[in-house]
């Protein structure tokens, strides 16, 4: 059985031919000026609005994670990568305090940078480490969190049975989840009951599987993908 840990240091173109000269004389026209196309909303946040951020560079390091959320709202997530977008569905409902330390922490530019410093092919691709931001880390990645940890909420309901779950990921304590997180590349089961599951891919699976594999630690020559931002959407 696979676990899911927050590795600790200890055990544990085109071209176009010149017009036809007109030789008729027509009356001067007037400029038409139009506005260049607005981008479309992406079906999957529709209704949505993007949340403000709580700070304007990077912060990783916190005593705790403030009340942010209304757990009677609805929350998604759109993780900018190195391979693309992946929004994400966040369950406040299931796990109001898992989903609001991941909203806290992303409006405050945590994840900015940091890396998938862990995705093992056919199980999960895990991140949120800030020591993963630093190269210079490379040896501790897997190690690091927010500067607090609080429970699991290992049955809420929600499980690991298919790709694109979003879990906490954590040591063998309970009380021990931070800022880590994974998401499933397949059904993970055994997973059930034991990990905090608080989302699911609603869009960009496509861009989760391209992400680089590194296996338990990313060995030489394997440079894993960069989660450039997350951005947080509220309805």
């Amino acid at each position: 059985m696979r676990k899911i840990l927050a590795l600790l240091p200890i055990p544990l173109l085109f071209s176009c031919a010149p017009a036809a000269q007109n030789t008729k004389t027509s009356s001067a026209q007037p400029a038409v000026t139009t506005q260049p196309p607005q981008p479309a909303t992406p079906v999957a946040l529709e209704g949505y609005t993007l949340m403000k951020p709580l700070s304007t560079a990077p912060v990783r390091k916190f005593d705790r994670a403030a009340q942010v959320i209304d757990p009677a709202k609805s929350y998604r997530a759109v993780m900018n990568t190195a391979k693309g977008s992946i929004t994400l569905d966040l369950n406040a409902k299931a796990a109001p305090v898992a989903v609001n330390n991941f909203v806290f922490l992303a409006l405050n530019h945590f994840y900015d940078g940091t890396r998938f410093h862990r995705v093992i092919d056919g199980f999960m691709a895990q991140g949120g480490d800030p020591q993963s931001a630093d190269l210079n880390l490379r040896s501790a990645w897997g190690t690091g969190g927010p500067g607090y940890a609080f429970m699991a909420e290992h049955q809420n309901g929600l499980k690991f049975d298919r790709p694109g779950v979003l879990g906490m990921a954590r040591s063998s304590r309970l009380d021990s989840q931070g800022s880590q997180f994974y998401i499933t590349l397949a059904a993970a089961d055994f997973l059930n009951g034991q990990y905090t599951a608080f989302g699911q891919v609603v869009d960009g699976m496509a861009a989760l599987n391209n992400i680089t594999k590194t296996g338990e630690r990313p060995g030489p020559g394997v440079e894993p993908d960069l989660l450039n931002s997350v951005q947080i959407y509220v309805k």
